[in-house]
Order: C-alpha cells, then sequence, then structure tokens
C-alpha cells in the first residue's frame, strides 16, 4: 500500500505523507501552499467563489489528452486529488506577467466589480476555454456559470467577456506546452496501487481496483464510503463531523465505466453526472435535461449517481425517473453480489437495503421501446442550483389508443423515492385519454401524504405531482387543441 499523496501544483510536484482525510482542497490552498486567491464564499458548493481546475488524463481518449473540469474547492478533500494537476487562478498568468485569455477579456469588458467571485468566474472560464476552444453560445455559457455567484449582479459583463474569449487574447503557451509533460507525469504516477494517508490516527484510503475496494469496505464496515463528497463534503464543513476512515472510490476503474448494450446502459458508481449526460440525454432527452439542471457544473463534474442513489434522499434528482425508467440496482459484498429493482433498494427515511460492508457497484436502466417515453419534471424555487420540492419520473408505453404500460414515481412525496402504485393502475389498460389521466391525478392523493417544510407545503406538492401527470398527457398526445377556448377549465402544467 503506498503512503503518499501525489499532485501537481501547477507544475510543483506535491507529495504528501500526513494529511488530515477530510482536509479540503481551499483549507489546503490558503493554509499550506498561501495560495489565497481562492475564496471560501459558502463553504457547500453553491457559489462558486473556491473554483478551481482539476486536470487528468481523459479515459474517452485512452488518456492521451488531459480533461480539465472546474470543480469546488471547498467541499473537495484534498487526497481526492492523487495522479491529478491542480490549476489556481495563480497559475493563468504567463511567465511574463501576460494574462490569459479569460483574464484577458475579463479585464477589457470590465467583468470585475468587488473581486471577491472574480477568481472564481475566471477558474470555471478558463476550464470551460481549455477543453472547448472556440466561440461559445450563449445558453453553454450560461450552464458553465450557473454554479458561479456574483453579488454584485455583474453578469452582463461577465458574459460578455465570456463572448469575446479567443486562443489570441492571451497567454496560455506556458499552459499548453507543457501538457505533454503534465500528462507523462499524471500517467506514471497513476500505478494502480492503493494508497492511504492520513494524520492523527484517522486515515484515507483510496482503493486502485474494485477487489481492493471490498476487501477494504470488508475491513472497515463502519467506514464513510466516498463518491464525488458533494454531500459528505457538507458533513465536514457545515456539520463538524469526524470521519474516519474514509474509503474514496474514485480511482476504482470499474466502478467508472458505462457500458452500454442493445437493451440496456449499465452506469458504474464512480461515473459523474458530467461523464453519464452525453448517454442519458441520448436515450432519455429529458433525463438528459433533467441532469444538467441537476446542481452545477462544478457539482456535476465530482458527483456521481451512485452516490445520489446511496445517499438515500428523499429528493435526489436520479432516483425518480431511473426508478419509472425500471432501473435494477447492483450491490457488492467482498464474498456476495445481489440485484434489486431499485425502487426496493429505499425502505425508509435514512434507511437503505444495504448492509455493513456493502457498496453500490452499478446501476442498470433498459433502454426505452418504440412506443415508450419517459417525462421528467423538476420543481424548485428557481431554475438552476435548486434542490427539488417536486421531481417526477414517468414512462408510458402504448399500444394503439391504450397506455399498456405506466410506471410513475416521486421524489419529494414521501420519506423515500416513492411509485405511485394507484396511479399507475389507474393508467394501466386505460385508453390514452384526458379522462384516464385525470383518474390517475385523484389516485395520487391515495398514494402520497407529502409534508409541509421551507420548500413548499403539502397542498402544493401534491398539486404539482398531479399538474405534471397532465403534464405528460398533454406533452406525448397527438391532440394540439387541449388548451383552446371553449373548454370549461384549462388544462394547468
Amino acid at each position: 500500500m503506498r503512503r503518499r499523496l501525489r499532485f501537481l501544483l501547477g507544475h510543483e510536484a506535491i507529495e504528501l505523507e500526513t494529511v488530515d482525510p477530510t482536509l479540503t482542497v481551499l483549507e489546503w490552498l490558503r493554509r499550506h501552499a498561501h495560495r489565497r486567491g481562492t475564496k471560501e464564499g459558502c463553504a457547500e458548493g453553491d457559489c462558486g467563489a473556491c473554483s478551481v481546475v482539476v486536470a487528468e488524463p481523459d479515459a474517452n481518449h485512452d488518456g492521451r489528452r488531459l480533461r480539465y473540469r472546474a470543480v469546488n474547492a471547498c467541499i473537495q478533500f484534498i487526497a481526492t486529488l492523487d495522479g491529478c494537476q491542480l490549476l489556481t487562478v495563480e497559475d493563468l498568468k504567463g511567465p511574463d506577467g501576460s494574462l490569459h485569455p479569460v483574464q484577458r477579456a475579463m479585464v477589457d469588458h470590465h467583468g470585475s466589480q468587488c473581486g471577491f467571485c472574480t477568481p472564481g468566474f475566471v477558474m470555471t472560464l478558463a476550464a470551460l476555454h481549455h477543453e472547448e476552444p472556440g466561440p461559445k453560445s450563449r445558453g453553454r455559457i450560461d450552464d458553465a456559470l450557473a454554479g458561479n455567484l456574483c453579488r454584485c449582479t455583474g453578469y452582463g459583463p461577465i458574459i460578455r467577456a465570456a463572448q469575446a474569449i479567443t486562443t489570441t487574447t492571451g497567454a496560455t503557451a506556458h499552459l499548453t506546452d507543457r501538457e505533454p509533460e503534465v500528462l507523462a507525469r499524471l500517467l506514471a504516477w497513476r500505478d494502480g496501487a492503493t494508497f492511504a494517508v492520513g494524520e492523527a490516527g484517522r486515515t484515507f484510503m483510496s482503493p486502485g481496483s474494485l477487489d481492493d475496494l471490498l476487501r477494504l469496505a470488508a475491513e472497515h464496515p463502519q467506514a464513510t464510503i466516498l463518491a464525488g463528497s458533494t454531500d459528505v463534503g457538507l458533513w465536514v464543513t457545515k456539520q463538524q463531523r469526524v470521519l474516519d476512515p474514509v474509503i474514496w472510490l474514485g480511482r476504482v476503474p470499474e466502478l467508472a465505466a458505462i457500458e452500454e448494450t442493445d437493451d440496456a446502459l449499465r452506469i458504474g458508481a464512480g461515473v459523474t453526472y458530467a461523464q453519464a449526460f452525453a448517454h442519458i440525454a441520448r436515450l432519455w432527452p429529458q433525463a438528459g435535461e433533467l441532469n444538467r439542471r441537476l446542481g452545477s457544473e462544478q457539482i456535476r463534474h465530482a458527483g456521481t449517481i451512485g452516490g445520489n442513489i446511496a445517499n438515500g434522499s428523499p429528493i435526489g434528482d436520479s432516483p425518480p425517473w431511473l426508478i419509472a425508467a425500471g432501473a435494477t440496482l447492483h450491490l457488492a459484498r467482498a464474498d456476495e453480489r445481489r440485484s434489486m429493482p431499485l425502487e426496493d433498494f429505499f425502505i425508509a427515511y435514512g434507511r437503505q437495503d444495504r448492509g455493513l460492508g456493502e457498496i453500490v457497484e452499478a446501476v442498470t436502466v433498459p433502454k426505452p421501446g418504440p412506443d415508450t417515453a419517459l417525462h421528467c419534471y423538476k420543481i424548485t424555487k428557481r431554475f438552476d442550483q435548486d434542490i427539488s420540492a417536486v421531481c417526477a419520473g414517468i414512462q408510458l408505453r402504448r399500444e394503439g389508443q391504450r397506455i399498456s404500460e405506466a410506471r410513475i414515481a416521486y421524489g419529494g412525496m414521501a420519506a423515500t423515492p416513492k411509485r405511485a402504485a394507484r396511479a399507475e393502475k389507474a393508467l394501466t389498460g386505460a385508453p390514452f385519454e384526458e379522462a384516464s389521466f385525470r383518474r390517475a391525478m385523484a389516485a395520487l392523493a391515495e398514494d402520497y401524504q407529502p409534508i409541509s417544510d421551507m420548500r413548499a407545503s403539502a397542498a402544493y406538492r401534491l398539486k404539482v405531482a398531479q399538474n405534471l401527470l397532465l403534464k405528460a398527457y398533454v406533452e406525448s398526445s397527438d391532440a394540439t387543441s387541449l388548451c383552446l377556448a371553449g373548454r370549461r377549465e384549462p388544462v394547468r402544467v
């Protein structure tokens, strides 16, 4: 077992033998590396002031190029950077003091006001610039910047700066010319060995294979299993939890695999939202759109679908559509493998059907048939980067003018993500017409007894859930005049 954490800070090799298992990248940068350009705003991955760029060999190109991604330094643990390059705002300017294209554009277009959020915006745009060179649409820029909050409301100049960035407006050679050198160093460090670092008797372990992960999970059944740290990070920064030991699955290649067959898509538990996006959007377009609204790009670059499932939150965005699509969950322990329908994994609030030493290995989703449509909806108080009040997955299969199958699941309506059994029964075998959906809407009141909280009242949740079911009918109906004059009651969606 290797006992050193190795990564590049800019182009400087860093090797650490002693490190707090839950020390965040932000804390390490400011306290230990004395790089204070990276700011702390919210300490929960919401505001983007702490955004940094992580570069690593791109598995989609057989490791022949670097992949750049913006992440939130405030909730990512420093030990997860093993085998990566960390870039901060201090790395962007050239050796002669010339500005990076993003910095130059921000200056030229007056994109900085108080300046507190500026390093985060610059790093997010730098990742976008290096990963996707060339002009960007307004929509692409908005997506990239959805996780960066400007408290001075200076978005207009920042967006104009993003639109103006070209490869000729500043210095990039000090980064791009050294990419082969960086890639070679990172590949040499990726030895597949399990490593462990720690401090004061607490340990962070990073297995290099699935077998090693299962062995460590069996030896340390009470360990915190860490994936993207988009939730666990808040346990540390907000709840001040002391975690020991921590087992990180981010270096297990078997869990990072996406496998597509003729009839299904298998997503490993270590696959991030960003990595799964293209596959999901192609097969289930509305699920892809829901995925695009899940957190920010920084969150989607780190968070995993497997972690969202294992977390067991009743308002997680992934489980409702996965349940509606008929997903199967795969669990693994050192001496056992088992699978179950995803909806059976959630037992009660905070309880899942997962034993000590057992991990979520993957989720398999059947591909939709030719007469099957999956509708996905997320209801929030703001469009981007918000927690769902209600999240819905509604899959309908038609045979002619009848509904041959209905699978309906909601988040935010119960203590767990839950199927709507009575509403499904009301639709299955029924004519594909509004009256059938009206009956299913009434049945939802028997399927769920939602609660009132800060996000929504119980009455609002039930009404929204019913209207989303009607919206699925409107979106998939051949009729085009449902809301024309002459109706006694409009269709409210």
